[in-house]
């Protein structure tokens, strides 16, 4: 995979805040030397956020958006400003572009301190430095908060001053994010020449000519552990565990394909699925686990939130409306209510939902299913995913968590 072909989830996303006027659009055009935003000297241009998928040097494969202006007016206003606390959501890194010939406004110290709440790092973009001099810009940044930005610059979107420079330190930011470490996905659970094999049902709901995000995502991090990966569909499971000679060290599944695999593969070769590896991979294991308990209190009337992060076609047997639905219905005898929400819209009254159930989130970043999570877990909603229900309501789930070694500590919980 190219860095133009890499998927937003794995991207790092890059905000471009402040009040209106204040230059972002004009040095998001500078940054990306693309006409990505319309500017213009009218306060407010900006009225949706603007999103491009990039490669900037060093920082690599970004993702950066151009947002309103936070001090916008008006019951158009108040919707634009409510988009851009969104995009906070997803936010790895966030610029704030304050104008030099007006300083740090209000609005500006409410960006940052909401920078600090949600833990973002920042970098103080000073624009418009062709219109102060040096006196006047050393002045300006004792208002910032000191220690609170580590990273201040003076720019100019239109003569190009230290353009560079702020690709450089959105460049190192990016380095200290990759430094972080990613949790892990797969390789860990197995060692070098180990036999692995993918179960990936081909039906209706499958794309056609491609594998989904999750499965390319386990099968190249298997590879790169030097694993022996076997991809087979699920109706081919049985006699492929029939033929082979050599007992898999792993199975993965689809989540949807649970009850059938758990019946083939024998008790004792550890078997887990594709979304339980992304819960653990997006940081929301131990969350999503204790969730799945919720469950079994279902009542009738309860609403249950069933939570996408993608937005693709229903079909007859989707997953998400009709298969989850009718395992809990049968599963608990009860007839609660479902809901459904896709994409990058979710709900914030959660506090209607007796539990949340959230797809894998693969085509999500890190921070925004962190994002949900936490949400939820503020007003004492419990959040798990599509795969721990699976194989709660097929009586499997202490199986399917056997191969992931913090399970155990959570269950004990």
């Amino acid at each position: 995979m190219s860095m133009n072909d890499a998927p937003g989830s794995v991207r790092l996303h890059i905000g471009f805040f402040g009040c209106r006027n204040a230059g972002k659009s004009s040095l998001v055009n500078a940054l990306t030397s693309q006409q990505m935003s319309v500017v213009s000297e009218v306060p407010g241009t900006t009225t949706d956020p603007v999103t491009k998928p990039m490669e900037i040097l060093p920082a690599g494969p970004v993702v950066i958006t151009d947002t309103p202006g936070f001090d916008d007016e008006g019951d158009l206003g108040d919707l634009r400003v409510e988009r851009t606390r969104d995009i906070l959501r997803r936010t790895d890194l966030a610029v704030l572009v304050v104008d030099l010939t007006t300083g740090l406004r209000e609005t500006d110290r409410r960006l940052l301190s909401m920078f600090r709440e949600h833990e973002i790092p920042c970098i103080v973009a000073w624009n418009k430095s062709d219109l102060a001099d040096r006196d006047e810009q050393s002045g300006l940044l004792q208002g910032t908060g000191g220690e609170d930005v580590p990273s201040q610059v003076f720019v100019s979107a239109q003569t190009g001053e230290n353009i560079v420079k702020l690709r450089e330190m959105i460049g190192q930011a990016a380095g200290r994010h990759k430094e972080k470490g990613e949790l892990p996905l797969a390789g860990d659970l197995i060692s070098p020449l180990d036999r692995v094999i993918l179960v990936i049902p081909i039906d209706e709901s499958a794309p056609k000519g491609r594998l989904i995000l999750p499965q390319q995502q386990v099968l190249r991090d298997l590879l790169d552990h030097g694993a022996q990966v076997l991809c087979v569909r699920d109706s081919e499971l049985d006699s492929v565990m029939r033929s082979s000679s050599e007992r898999p060290s792993l199975v993965i599944t689809d989540s949807q394909a649970f009850a059938h695999v758990a019946k083939v593969v024998p008790e004792d070769i550890p078997m887990t699925s594709f979304s339980i590896l992304m819960a653990r991979y997006k940081g929301v294991l131990a969350q999503q686990l204790r969730g799945v308990r919720a469950v079994d209190s279902i009542q009738d009337n309860d609403r249950i939130l069933i939570a996408e992060g993608c937005t693709h076609h229903r079909q007859c047997g989707d997953i998400g409306t009709v298969k989850l639905p009718k395992w809990i219905r049968e599963y608990t005898g009860r007839d609660p209510v479902f809901e459904t929400s896709s994409g990058l819209s979710f709900p914030k009254d959660l506090e209607r939902y007796k539990v949340v159930i959230h797809c894998g989130s693969c085509m999500l970043n890190e921070r925004e299913v962190r994002s949900r999570n936490e949400a939820a877990a503020s007003l004492g909603i419990p959040v798990t995913n599509y795969g721990m229900v699976i194989a709660q309501v097929h009586g499997i789930l202490p199986r399917a968590l056997r191969p992931v070694p913090e399970a155990a500590g959570i269950l004990k919980t």
